[in-house]
């Protein structure tokens, strides 16, 4: 996990903003970036859940090896 350090700022006594150093953005920025990527991958499978497919003996004989 992502050890954040926060400042809030607040507008009119209300918290409105939250600042992090650059470091800490930048890791939480890769670490979402990633999620996004595994979440493509996880529907990507799904999708092609029940697609057809050629095993490696099968490959291997169409290929003549």
């Amino acid at each position: 996990m992502i050890d954040l350090h926060p400042e809030f700022l607040s507008h009119h006594g209300k918290p409105a903003f939250a600042v992090l150093p650059i470091e800490e953005f930048d890791q939480l920025k890769a670490y979402l970036e990633d999620m996004e990527d595994l979440l493509a991958l996880r529907q990507a499978k799904a999708a092609e859940e029940h697609a057809p497919t050629t095993g490696l003996d099968e490959l291997r004989l169409r290929l003549g090896l």
